[in-house]
């Protein structure tokens, strides 16, 4: 097989907490992409320096697994102390997979991407924001126990687990307090949702304008209040099962809201939008991840490819990459009619069994 005759740079970090692309998925990613690409490297990028060695490569595409550095010493949880790898690319005309800066950031936040989603029409959980030593304005909100408290940041399950469903004031301190050695950043606290749990994983059909959704629901098991929770185990130990959405309306109803806040948020090319239905069974978008696990047979993004399209794990991959490639190749850019339809959803037969 002829090689393209291009140069992908992988970028991701020794550092757990700045990577969003772990070693195993790197090494897969890298012996894919090799088999195709004339060029493949790997840039580990945990400072400013390293940032800079990896703009001096000029490779033709940088396939994202982080999405910022923190400029200096200072909290990394403050935006104005973060460079965004992202924008830090596409001010320098170097094309990488994935969101543009500004996205990236939004669905960092997860306060300020809810707000967002809820900007553009689209429901969400009530919620408010506190900081670790201030559990007391609970109390004097209009939320109702239960709540569900999880970090205002982070992904992969970070701060879940079975106590983050509280039912009074006592549960709530001893959730924030067990984890503040953890977690510097603020708190989301936010009215529990008790119904059927969906991760609709988007990806935009190459050389087209047209979004594909890819719905799965989310199962695990029930703990011993009877609470579904998706925790940090459940996630990194791979136990929650993923199933096709086969009804007709509640695909319709996850699909239609995914889309619509992937569209708000401002991103691009792929990611995943998590749902969770109340108990009247209505969508609330959750959150979103636009930098989501790409290990195969993990995480829910590859499976909703397999799910929903038939997609394995190298054609997820090189679609990935090409879809950024067409950023950096003008001439590929397709018309405004070249599609009739800004959304595609696979038909519940063509679902694999």
């Amino acid at each position: 097989m002829k090689k393209i005759q291009k140069h992908i740079e992988i970028v991701r970090s020794s550092n757990k907490g700045l990577s969003s692309l772990s070693q195993e998925s790197c090494d897969a990613i890298y012996s894919l992409l090799k088999r195709h690409y004339c060029i493949v490297g790997v840039s580990i990028v945990n400072n400013l320096n390293d940032l800079r060695n990896l703009v001096s490569k000029q490779p033709d595409l940088v396939f994202m697994g982080m999405k910022y550095l923190p400029s200096g010493i200072a909290d990394c949880a403050a935006e104005d102390k973060k460079i965004w790898l992202s924008t830090y690319l596409e001010q320098r005309d170097i094309a990488h997979t994935g969101s543009a800066g500004e996205a990236i950031c939004l669905e960092s936040n997860k306060p300020l991407a809810k707000q967002r989603a809820l900007d553009a029409g689209f429901t969400t959980a009530p919620y408010i924001v506190i900081k670790r030593t201030e559990t007391g304005l609970v109390a004097e909100s209009s939320l109702s126990y239960p709540l569900f408290v999880k970090p205002s940041r982070g992904g992969g399950g970070d701060g879940i687990n079975d106590e983050s469903v509280v039912h009074n004031l006592m549960q709530l301190d001893g959730k924030v307090n067990s984890h503040t050695i953890n977690f510097s950043g603020d708190w989301l606290i936010e009215q529990y949702l008790p119904g059927r749990e969906f991760s609709v994983g988007i990806l935009k059909e190459e050389y087209s304008k047209r979004l594909i959704a890819m719905p799965l629901e989310l199962v695990t098991e029930t703990n011993h209040r009877g609470e579904r929770i998706l925790s940090q185990e459940v996630k990194s130990m791979n136990l929650e099962k993923t199933l096709p959405v086969m009804d007709v309306s509640v695909r319709e109803s996850v699909v239609n809201m995914a889309v619509g806040v992937f569209k708000c948020l401002g991103a691009r090319d792929y990611g995943r939008i998590d749902i969770r239905f109340d108990e009247w069974g209505n969508p609330h978008f959750l959150e979103a991840n636009l930098i989501p696990s790409l290990i195969e047979d993990y995480g829910s993004f590859p499976k909703a490819c397999v799910v929903n399209l038939g997609m394995d794990y190298e054609k997820m991959i090189l679609s990935i990459v090409r879809l950024g490639l067409e950023r950096a190749k003008p001439t590929l850019e397709v018309s405004e009619n070249s599609t009739v339809s800004s959304i595609f959803i696979p038909p519940i037969e063509a679902v694999p069994a």
